[in-house]
């Protein structure tokens, strides 16, 4: 297992620390509970670490980056970022992941932690004499500030104006007197927020002047338990659970970031089931009785026949009911259908539902 760089201060915090994605990783400091209401109503801070960044430059990056992601990069421009996936030749999904424009020739792909080796082994097999890839993941320490008082915290360190920074945008800046600090609106909870990437020489001096800066906010560490409880209120999709290198993307709902306009690794399988039509589909599930729906938990019609599966539950400790994702058939999956979640050998009744669950 490795660990990330301000290991021994999430330790100091009091942090549980479990294995996740090959990584020793805080799961919670206090309760999930609290932690995640907290990120809702006030700010907090993820150590994100252990995610992975590729930096992809040369005159033939844009070209890399089109034959080996679903999505239409070409429509970058300088300080924005994209969602998309890799793609593999069975047209499923290697990864999902950040795709960063720093400018013409000038990329940085952000990927799963659990996929860094994997993703880096995957896309070098298309690298070209133009094309010059680094991997810098065990140089670049991620913080996730998020909440709506995020903005707040993070302007006290810096002069960029962060109120400003439109979704999915960012910017390269000074912050709590570190130059070239790369400061993102991005992030994983739908709280709002924005994700710091810095050099691990500087990680620790800027963690502690983020929780300076949001102290009067209440501003608390934040473990990898809650993230998982934010992400699934938002329906976010998490590699390994919701997708994988069998997923079918459209099945899983990223068809949105699916652009035939070009060819890329694996276009002509996917596209070829788009005319077939879609078999099954990532669904919301909300539980209407008292339930806690986990993985592989059988979703079902009223009569107990298994229809589906559930790819990633919990309680939503904002709606305080259970929540789920997990593919049905695309016969059952219209908002409003009534299903069931096989729970120890008990059918809860539940429902189809709109994504996101909390708005």
């Amino acid at each position: 297992m490795k660990q990330i760089p301000l290991h021994a201060l999430h330790v100091s915090l009091g942090a549980k620390i479990v294995p996740f994605g090959g990584f020793e990783m805080p799961v919670r400091y206090s309760s999930d509970l609290e932690e995640h209401h907290t990120v809702r109503n006030g700010v907090g801070v993820f150590d994100v670490s252990h995610m992975g960044e590729f930096l992809v430059k040369g005159k033939g990056a844009l070209a890399f980056i089109q034959k080996v992601s679903a999505n239409d990069a070409s429509v970058l421009i300088d300080g924005k970022v994209q969602y998309s996936y890799l793609p593999n030749e069975q047209g499923g999904v290697v990864d999902d992941l950040l795709v960063y424009r720093n400018g013409e020739d000038d990329y940085m792909l952000v990927v799963n932690a659990s996929n860094i080796d994997k993703d880096w082994s995957w896309i070098s097999q298309f690298k070209t004499d133009d094309v010059t890839l680094t991997n810098i993941s065990d140089q670049t320490c991620l913080f996730a500030v998020q909440g709506p008082k995020a903005a707040a915290t993070i302007q006290k360190l810096t002069d960029v104006p962060v109120g400003n920074l439109e979704y999915y945008t960012f910017t390269k800046g000074s912050l709590a007197g570190v130059d070239d600090i790369i400061i993102s609106a991005t992030g994983y909870t739908g709280a709002g927020g924005f994700e710091i990437y810095v050099g691990r020489e500087h990680a620790a001096h800027v963690w502690a002047e983020i929780f300076k800066a949001g102290e009067e906010y209440g501003i608390k560490p934040i473990g990898l338990g809650a993230r998982d409880t934010l992400r699934l209120e938002m329906g976010y999709c998490l590699y390994g659970n919701d997708i994988d290198d069998s997923t079918s993307p459209l099945e899983a709902g990223l068809g949105w970031v699916t652009k035939f306009s070009k060819d890329f690794v694996g276009s002509a399988v996917i596209r070829a089931r788009k005319e077939n039509g879609l078999q099954k589909k990532l669904v919301g599930i909300e539980l209407v009785e008292r339930g806690v729906p986990r993985p592989h938990y059988e979703i079902t019609d009223a009569d107990g026949v298994k229809i589906g599966e559930v790819t990633s539950g919990t309680q939503s400790p904002t709606l305080q009911k259970g929540v789920a994702l997990g593919y049905v058939p695309v016969t059952s999956a219209k908002p409003g259908t009534e299903v069931y979640i096989k729970v120890r050998d008990k059918l809860i009744k539940a429902r189809i539902s709109k994504l996101p669950f909390v708005r």
